[in-house]
């Protein structure tokens, strides 16, 4: 027989996680479904180990950043302290037991097992106790999330392969690695492998690596990539993959092959619709994401969030998304009231490399494209006095794009030491539309990283 409860949550990601909790303290019958760890792919394979990975790779170089600005140093990377960093403070080993338990003790019960939504506040779950069935009296929601896209490449299928899984579950750097994918996961991996000795070479099907931000951002990380000795192709494909004898090899479009002892696939992510009724929630066939209203809800009864939603596929926008689907649950029960409706005016991102690349808005390209009258500022972060006195891996530079019609920020990217910190001043002034005469008026403190947007502002000015 069908078990009734409040709510079903399926998908205990972050996303899913932060409103199963939230909906079940507010003393609601919460039921939570997971096929596999509970806190999803952040805590235990992405977000959290991968920067745990950054980090280390980070403190290498720096310590032999020493010889240009502070004596002498001797470097002998260990991957070791690193896996068991990642092995025993982050993911307990990859155990979700401390999650389930901070869940049900808020009152919730969790579920493991592949659940489908049937339309009709119904969820079916295949676990290791069986078939279940679970009718929600108050509704459903999505929190499936996304799985690796691999791309149509000739026998990837037939090899062993990393994903972003096996990559920070390593426990130990291999001699060399191909990193097909020149993303924010491809290139964040890319560069803390090579610290730790790895040889790498990444391969990028556009003509740029981290194709989505700025040109600028990414002809910079690329001339740091090159000077630190990683080998980047762009504008290739890979053709054909084979494994044989411990060694992976690409066969690229332009005829060059590549070897490596491992090879990661890191071309981005797509959502996880298997497990949806695509008729029940009006998807078509061809459907890449679900739709959703400003307060992500996707049918009546039904709540959708993360990467489902496709409106990034961060941590950070998926608990977003679960605040606001909590207010409209609650409210939606007689719990509370409504609040506002999910605004991606100021939608932001962080690529963790050295230098660090924080995003945030439109860029210029997007801003082109929505018809906007555009002005673009930029300044160099090592002209600027924090950039001088920083020197060695003192690389980075503020871009801002603005709207010269309402003479408001809509974008700008921070590139550079500890630019996603950087970034946060700049998301502010995305979301509150401040005027860049406002911005130019304000006290920037000297001398710091981010006295450079006021240089950028000036430029910005003198257009």
């Amino acid at each position: 027989m069908a078990r009734e409860c409040d709510v079903v949550v399926l998908g205990m990601g972050p996303g899913g996680e932060e409103v199963a909790g939230r909906l079940a303290e507010a003393g609601l019958d919460v039921v939570g479904v997971e096929a596999e760890l509970l806190g999803g792919e952040c805590p235990y394979w992405a977000c959290v180990p991968s920067k745990m990975m950054v980090r280390a790779g980070n403190l290498l170089a720096e310590a032999r950043r020493v010889p240009q600005m502070a004596g002498s140093a001797h470097v002998e990377p260990d991957f070791s302290p690193v896996h068991a960093r990642i092995r025993d403070e982050a993911t307990a080993d990859w155990d979700d037991a401390a999650a389930v338990e901070r869940f049900t003790s808020k009152g919730g019960h969790f579920v493991r097992g592949r659940g489908r939504f049937t339309g009709q506040g119904r969820v079916e779950v295949e676990g290791g106790s069986g078939p279940e069935t679970f009718v929600a009296r108050r509704g459903v929601v999505l929190a499936t999330g996304s799985g690796p896209a691999v791309p149509p490449v000739s026998g990837l299928d037939q090899v062993p392969y990393w994903t972003n899984r096996e990559a920070v579950s390593a426990a130990e750097a291999p001699a060399s690695l191909l990193v097909l994918g020149g993303g924010a996961v491809g290139v964040e991996l890319a560069q803390a492998y090579a610290r730790f000795g790895t040889r790498v070479t990444v391969v990028e099907a556009s003509d740029r690596v981290v194709s989505a931000e700025e040109p600028e951002a990414g002809e910079l990380l690329l001339r740091v990539f090159e000077d630190e000795g990683l080998t980047v192709r762009t504008n290739v494909r890979a053709t054909a993959a084979r494994y044989a004898n411990g060694t992976f090899t690409l066969t690229l479009d332009n005829g060059e092959q590549l070897s490596a002892e491992r090879l990661l696939v890191a071309t981005g992510r797509r959502p996880r619709l298997d497990a949806l009724d695509r008729e029940a929630l009006g998807l078509d066939a061809e459907a890449r994401r679900v739709t959703v209203d400003a307060h992500m809800r996707a049918a009546p009864g039904v709540w959708a969030v993360g990467d489902l939603v496709g409106e990034g596929a961060f941590t950070h926008v998926a608990m977003y998304q679960a605040d606001v689907a909590v207010r409209a649950i609650l409210a939606e029960a007689g719990l509370g009231e409504p609040g506002p409706g999910a605004d991606y005016r100021a939608v932001l991102h962080v690529t963790f490399t050295d230098p660090e690349i924080g995003s945030v808005g439109l860029t210029e390209a997007q801003a082109h494209e929505r018809g906007l009258t555009v002005r673009t500022g930029l300044a160099q972060v090592p002209a600027g006095i924090r950039g001088w006195i920083h020197q060695a891996g003192n690389e980075g530079l503020i871009k801002l794009v603005e709207d010269a019609e309402r003479g408001v920020l809509v974008g700008a990217t921070a590139a550079g030491p500890m630019g996603g910190e950087v970034l946060y001043g700049l998301a502010v002034a995305v979301r509150g539309a401040v005027s860049t005469a406002t911005l130019r008026d304000m006290m920037f403190a000297f001398p710091t990283f981010h006295r450079s947007v006021l240089e950028a502002l000036n430029s910005l000015s003198a257009e």
